[in-house]
């Protein structure tokens, strides 16, 4: 189940953002399917915690040729495409290698590695696919609240999944007692 929400996460994150106009929330520039990545670092971090860190990385292959298959399938740009696969790549990478490292409660290694993906997702994806430099579809004076609208909504998902996985632990543990 936790493979099929990782993977589930991510092909969302795609038509949502294809279908949907972004959110301008003040100055901020929020893609629909920003939500959805923000869940999908949570879901990769339960991947990992139940089979390992080298399956994990089969999975993130797996769902960067979906990713990819997907976005293109919506008729994004191929430097959309590319932008969302690089970000991607570097992102999960991130995440996972933080979650791996951090000797510390379950629910801190999801919220730290999930905010430095998001962090490097949303810094990626803008520049490359959004900015001048990639597609054009926003002005470098638009970039960063671009990326900081997405790091927002992301660090926001990394704290509801936070506060799931301690709610949950806290049912287990009062099952438990």
């Amino acid at each position: 189940m936790r493979i099929f929400c990782y993977l589930a996460s991510i092909v969302i994150a795609n038509v949502v953002t294809a279908r949907f106009a972004p959110l301008e929330i003040g100055m901020f520039i929020v893609p629909m399917g920003t939500f959805f990545v923000g869940a999908t670092f949570i879901f990769r971090d339960l991947v990992q915690n139940k089979y390992g860190r080298k399956k994990t990385y089969l999975f993130i292959l797996t769902a960067l040729l979906l990713s990819g298959a997907v976005s293109f399938s919506l008729g994004d740009t191929l430097m959309i495409v590319a932008a969302s696969a690089l970000s991607f790549i570097i992102s999960e990478t991130a995440d996972t290698e933080i979650y791996t490292r951090l000797k510390l409660p379950m629910a801190w290694r999801v919220l730290y590695s999930g905010i430095v993906g998001g962090l490097l997702d949303s810094t990626v994806f803008v520049i490359i696919g959004l900015s001048p430099l990639g597609a054009g579809f926003i002005p470098w004076a638009a970039v960063p609240a671009a990326i900081i609208g997405q790091i927002i909504v992301k660090t926001m998902m990394q704290m509801i999944g936070v506060f799931a996985i301690i709610q949950g632990q806290t049912l287990r543990e009062k099952r438990l007692a």
